[in-house]
């Protein structure tokens, strides 16, 4: 048990830390190129994953629910990339970009984890086809999982803010004012059940298509 717990998290890590922080950063490259710097200059526009790394979110608590899940969940969070609103050239406009940048990117590097995957299955049988297949399986599920929890209409995931950009500007100000119970619902939903009841289907019809794609069958 511990010896596959162990196996378990040495293909997940790479897999998540990058999921996790790559997924910040993209925010910060979309804030800077829609004109807030504040990310940039504190340094945190940055592929290096050191820089999004939150020790307790990013590794305490994915190990943790990993092994007292079995290894059958994981979640987690990386350091928030700071954005000033604010200082977007259209601020309610660019807010829709900026928050999709996250999404975006994991959805990246689902296929990226996919065309991983369906390379090892290629390549001749050695040492490293059997670890590249597992990572890469890892990759794409992980990936599909944060896209699909970041793209639900609850600030301040990724998809509230999308919703405050899209709804008439009393609407998005009322709902932007959800923002400070977001969280606490959030693990409401994730404790009565009902967050994997939502989400369990989207990500299985996400991974699918993306297994589709590349004939992963």
């Amino acid at each position: 048990m511990l010896e596959s717990l162990i196996q378990t998290l040495a293909i997940s890590a790479l897999p998540v830390i990058f999921a996790i922080t790559l997924h910040e950063a993209a925010h910060g490259y979309a804030a800077r190129h829609f004109g807030d710097p504040t990310a940039w200059q504190m340094g945190r526009i940055s592929l290096n994953p050191l820089r999004h790394i939150d020790p307790i979110g990013t590794i305490v608590i994915p190990i943790a629910i990993l092994l007292f899940s079995g290894g059958s969940f994981l979640f987690g969070y990386a350091k928030p990339v700071p954005v000033d609103f604010g200082r977007l050239r259209n601020p309610k406009q660019d807010m829709f970009w900026v928050a999709a940048a996250g999404p975006a990117a994991n959805l990246f590097m689902a296929l990226c984890w996919a065309f991983v995957l369906k390379l090892a299955w290629l390549m001749p049988s050695n040492e490293f086809t059997l670890p590249l297949s597992e990572m890469g399986k890892v990759g794409i599920v992980v990936n599909c999982v944060l896209m699909v929890l970041n793209l639900l209409p609850l600030p301040p995931l990724d998809g509230g803010r999308i919703a405050v950009s899209l709804l008439p500007h009393g609407l998005a100000w009322k709902f932007a004012r959800i923002e400070p119970w977001g969280f606490p619902i959030l693990l409401l939903l994730l404790f009565t059940g009902i967050l994997g009841a939502v989400m369990n289907p989207l990500v299985m019809l996400s991974a699918g298509i993306i297994e589709f794609i590349f004939g992963l069958y």
